[in-house]
């Protein structure tokens, strides 16, 4: 554990006037608070904070973040309130503290809908103070450097989350080494052989190379001595899951990757950039589109510098990034550029840019958006995409993730123009709405009176604010002949059951479904997004009840052969009124997954094992197993209480198990006995209402069924 005058020894080396008592007072208080707690590795549970404080220091941040760190599991671990944070340490420590907790409890990989409103406060925490989110990524930056100590399926689902939410969310915002390091941890754990071969391999290279890097650093620094410019030259082999990536994306052996060695130059200025860049052409040769100079174009996070692929030694191509230090300052740290201090005073960096203006445009951007797949779509697509910088006939520059059509670029300039966009140009050349924009190119929208988006169009668009202005307008263009079908089928629904389709009732079954209003209602009616049965069941669920009729448990799935049975995935556990597929086994008959399942992706590559299926309609009984983890407070009768709750709602327990006891709390596995989706969400809806009850969710996790592709 780092003594308390080693951590102030960190921080005073960049910032000698930081508050010393303040640090000591808030590493004292975390101690005592988090006393008698251990982590899974044995070691005292404080000695992560001030891991994660460490982190921290390296980046140079202010002493707010540092102390945040020693103090941000004191609300969520310990008898510690934020009315004490704040009075000992001050309102804004105590709200940075309050804002890591927050996120902690954020399950961002639970199911699709959860997620997805998880992200939206995700994005309000990061537009509040971004601190919050540096603290959290180097929490879990050091969670991962000792995942180990954790059990092999927590270590799988801290990976993937890792992979898919962190990482990217690390790189978008600037801090591109903390993304290489997070990603290169859970590629370790999601895929050690993958990551053992690529170290072999590398290894075997450098033997057989001898030290290239250090061959190529002194050729460049000779050749720069030679043309009397001053810089610094860094040289380093990629990551493992960067070469893994690369492998799969150019679908190429080790043995046939060229660039797997980088190389910095760190110029005293600008202008010295580009002299380097001649230096370096004039001496080897570029590779034909491979250049990039992000120094006159940066990224929306601020990110410049020109990067050039060259034939070095052998003809081994290395890629080469140039930029002087306050741009590789920027690169290094990303938003945290904006705490950092030089020499005792905050640093002013002219090329920092202050992320919170992207999270803002994207709350903004999908404030509108209902549909919480495509909010969560858009999020991912904004969030993880690399961009393009293509041109408009005027000459603005516009930024476009890679990938990008022209119908994003018709939106990305107004919603007007992408509405009537019927064609465009790319370099004066007329091209489909399909083609995908390059770097540098000029783009030119065609526009005509009475164009209206097309339904195919969100094939073909890429962004977030292209896909959403298109599902709107075409909402808007349909919404009057759905409202006209859906009155027509609620009217009809209703008299079926002897009963009127007032607007008050359709008022009161909207509010039950959780709909906006009763016009809305109709309009998903008429669209099929919501079925007749469903209103109908919402104001009058006794009487729809009789029309249900039972299912038999071994028919309970359509879609298979006379001749087949099915068993539920135990990863996924999919309930009746969820979408489904099947997986066909050799003697095994058929594994039912959900859609969404991670395993799926196993099976990519064999679509004949593939079976389209989905549940049969009416009442299941109540065997189809579940398991929730509930975080609930230790207190006297709060799990007797839990249980009963469970038996009201005509759930059975069918196993308990508790995963972690705390002075405040317990966390536990339960499986409970289920007939269906709406069963489980009524079962969820009275487990949230409890105040006792601190988070509950729905378990998937993969490693519970790992089938080789090929059983």
């Amino acid at each position: 554990m780092i003594p308390v005058d080693d951590l102030i020894g960190l921080v005073r080396a960049y910032n000698p006037k930081t508050d010393e008592a303040l640090i000591r007072k808030a590493y004292a208080y975390g101690l005592e608070a988090h006393e008698g707690q251990f982590r899974h590795s044995g070691e005292p549970y404080f000695s992560h904070p001030i891991e994660v404080a460490a982190i921290l220091a390296e980046q140079r941040l202010d002493d707010s973040a540092i102390i945040t760190a020693l103090l941000h599991d004191t609300i969520e671990d310990t008898g510690a309130s934020y009315e004490e944070v704040s009075a000992l340490f001050g309102q804004e420590i105590a709200d940075l503290v309050d804002g890591v907790t927050k996120l902690t409890n954020l399950q961002l990989s639970s199911t699709e809908t959860k997620q997805a409103e998880n992200f939206r406060k995700l994005f309000i925490a990061m537009s509040r103070d971004l601190r919050v989110i540096l603290v959290k990524l180097a929490d879990r930056l050091h969670n991962m450097r000792t995942i180990k100590a954790m059990r092999p399926d927590k270590q799988s689902q801290k990976a993937r989350e890792t992979m898919d939410i962190y990482a990217p969310l690390a790189g978008r915002m600037g801090m591109q080494w903390m993304r290489e390091e997070l990603e290169d941890l859970a590629f370790k754990v999601l895929n050690p052989e993958g990551r053992a071969s690529i170290m072999r391999r590398f290894i075997t290279l450098q033997n057989e190379t001898d030290d290239v890097i250090g061959r190529i650093t002194l050729d460049m620094r000779q050749e720069l001595k030679d043309a009397g410019i001053k810089a610094d030259i860094i040289g380093r082999a990629k990551k493992p899951y960067s070469i893994w990536r690369k492998m799969q994306e150019k679908e190429l052996a080790f043995s046939r990757l060229s660039d797997i060695y980088g190389f910095r130059i760190i110029a005293q200025n600008e202008a010295d950039c580009y002299r380097i860049l001649g230096v370096i052409h004039q001496r080897w040769r570029a590779v034909p589109g491979r250049f990039k100079d992000y120094i006159s174009q940066p990224k929306s996070n601020g990110y410049r510098s020109i990067h050039t692929t060259v034939s070095g030694r052998d003809g081994k191509r290395v890629e080469v990034q140039i930029r002087t230090q306050q741009m590789h300052d920027v690169a290094e740290t990303g938003v945290a550029a904006h705490w950092s201090y030089r020499e005792g005073v905050r640093s002013e960096n002219p090329f920092a840019v202050d992320p919170v203006k992207w999270v803002s445009g994207l709350n903004e951007q999908f404030d509108d958006e209902e549909d919480h797949d495509a909010f969560l779509e858009a999020v991912k697509l904004e969030m993880y995409a690399d961009q393009v910088f293509c041109f408009s006939p005027k000459g603005d520059v516009i930024k476009l993730p890679r990938g990008a059509t022209p119908l994003d670029f018709a939106y990305a300039i107004h919603t007007r123009i992408g509405h009537a966009c019927v064609g465009a140009k790319i370099d004066h050349m007329r091209v489909p709405l399909w083609t995908r924009i390059r770097n540098g190119q000029s783009v030119e929208i065609i526009t005509a009176e009475g164009q209206s988006p097309q339904p195919t169009w969100l094939d073909i668009a890429v962004t977030g604010k292209a896909k959403t202005a298109i599902r709107r307008a075409l909402r808007e263009v349909d919404r009057g002949r759905y409202i006209k079908l859906g009155r027509e089928i609620a009217r009809a629904a209703f008299e079926h059951v002897g009963k009127k389709a007032t607007d008050k009732v359709l008022e009161n079954a909207a509010k039950k479904l959780r709909v906006e209003d009763g016009e809305e209602l109709l309009a998903r009616l008429g669209s099929a997004e919501i079925v007749s049965r469903s209103v109908v069941q919402a104001v009058y669920p006794d009487l729809i009840k009789s029309e249900i009729e039972d299912v038999d448990a071994s028919g309970a799935v359509i879609g298979l052969a006379a001749d087949q049975h099915f068993d539920r995935a135990p990863c996924c556990q999919p309930l009746p009124g969820e979408r489904i597929v099947g997986i066909t086994y050799r003697g095994k008959g058929v594994v039912v997954h959900a859609i969404n399942c991670e395993n799926l992706s196993n099976y990519e590559e064999q679509p004949e094992r593939w079976l389209d299926l989905h549940w049969q309609d009416g009442k299941h009984p109540a065997i189809y197993s579940v398991t929730l983890e509930l975080t609930i407070g230790n207190d006297a009768g709060v799990l007797g209480r839990i249980c009963t709750l469970i038996g009201e709602q005509k759930a059975n327990i069918s196993d308990l198990r508790f995963l972690d006891r705390k002075p405040d709390f317990y966390k536990l596995l339960v499986d409970v006995d289920l007939s269906d989706a709406e069963h489980l969400h009524a079962l969820t809806s009275t487990l949230e209402a409890e105040t006792d009850v601190a988070a509950i969710t729905r378990q998937s996790d993969p490693a519970r069924h790992r089938q080789k592709a090929g059983d």
